[in-house]
Formats: C-alpha cells, sequence, structure tokens
C-alpha cells in the first residue's frame, strides 16, 4: 500500500461555487512518478499564492504497476475530496531514459488525470522547462533551485521534500499563467478554467 503524508494546514471552499473569482482559487499540483508522485495546493488569493498542503504518495518497490496505479488514483481522490480545489496542474511526460520508464510514467498521469476528471476537475498540462521558466526563471533549474524558490514564494519555514516542491511549482506556474492569461484578456473572472 501506500503512505501518504500531508501538510498540516487545511481550507476548503463551499461546492456550491459556479463562478470562482480570480482573486480567490485553489490549485493541485501533481508531480507524478510511478514510484512516487507528489502532490500541491496552493491558495490564490489577490493575486498572491499560499500554501495549503503538501505531500508525496508513495508505492511499494514491490507492487505490480497495475497496484500503483490504483493507489495513484484513491489517494488522488481523497485529496481531491478533502480539498476541494477547483483545478489540478500537471506536468508533462519528458523525454525519460528508455522507453518502459517513459510508458509507466504516462500510465501514472493518466491516473492522475482519470481521478481528477472523475471529481470533474479541469485539467492543465505544463511542461518542466516552462514550469521551471515559471518560478525560477530559468528553464534549466536543477531540482534544489526549485525547492528554493518554491520556499520562498510560499513564504515556508522549509523547503518541501523534492516530488512535492515539483508538485507545488507545476501550481505555481499554472496560477502564474491563469494570472497572466486573464491580465490578457482584461477579464475578472473565470469559470472551470476558462475566461469568460
Amino acid at each position: 500500500m501506500a503512505a501518504l503524508s500531508c501538510g498540516r494546514h487545511r481550507a476548503t471552499l463551499p461546492s456550491s461555487i459556479l463562478y470562482i473569482d480570480t482573486t480567490m482559487a485553489l490549485i493541485l499540483g501533481i508531480d507524478p512518478g510511478s514510484r512516487k508522485t507528489g502532490f500541491g495546493i496552493i491558495n490564490l488569493l489577490g493575486g498572491k499564492s499560499e500554501y495549503v498542503t503538501s505531500g508525496v504518495i508513495r508505492m511499494r518497490d514491490d507492487d505490480e504497476l497495475p497496484v500503483r496505479l490504483k493507489v495513484i488514483f484513491d489517494s488522488l481522490t481523497q485529496i481531491i475530496e478533502r480539498y476541494t480545489p477547483q483545478e489540478m496542474a500537471i506536468e508533462q511526460v519528458f523525454m525519460a531514459k528508455n522507453a518502459a520508464s517513459a510508458l509507466k510514467l504516462g500510465q501514472a498521469r493518466g491516473a492522475a488525470i482519470v481521478a481528477a476528471a472523475a471529481q470533474n476537475l479541469p485539467v492543465s498540462e505544463y511542461e518542466a522547462r516552462k514550469v521551471k521558466q515559471s518560478v525560477v526563471g530559468n528553464g534549466a533549474a536543477d531540482k534544489l533551485q526549485v525547492q528554493h524558490m518554491v520556499k520562498t514564494l510560499l513564504r515556508l519555514p522549509a523547503a518541501p521534500q523534492e516530488d512535492a516542491a515539483d508538485a507545488l511549482a507545476v501550481a505555481l506556474c499554472h496560477a502564474n499563467t491563469q494570472q497572466h492569461l486573464i491580465r490578457m484578456a482584461g477579464s475578472s473572472s473565470f469559470r472551470r478554467g476558462r475566461i469568460i
């Protein structure tokens, strides 16, 4: 089975909200993996991003891939039901060292995306380079730089674990992208991830 570690903070929004003002939105970021999947939730409040929670879904090394995928799906379903984010952002598949690794990563992403779709969560996807550029200012930034900037931007007392930091970076990238699109469109609200 999996060990699921979450942060101490919790934030919820009423499920009856139809229109979400851009001054307040919970965003779930995902760093997918078939052995470890990072997750992080931020609250976009008044144009500023606030930390809500983060952690890592860990799979047992001796579990078969279908079991791991179910753990990802079940764990993310619980997280979505508990924190009720409005949107999910996930890192796109990168060029893995071999085809088997890329396939497993793609399947882990699929499990996460289905968990979001089952809860009617809109999903946005971002390349790793775009995430790093958005958060660090350098598309070739390393893991330590990402951890440091996530800690700084979210005003955390310590850097999050690597996979959780990557997930929070994806959420921050999505928040930055949404705010940019809304400024460009001159709109102040959106519905289910689409500008109106």
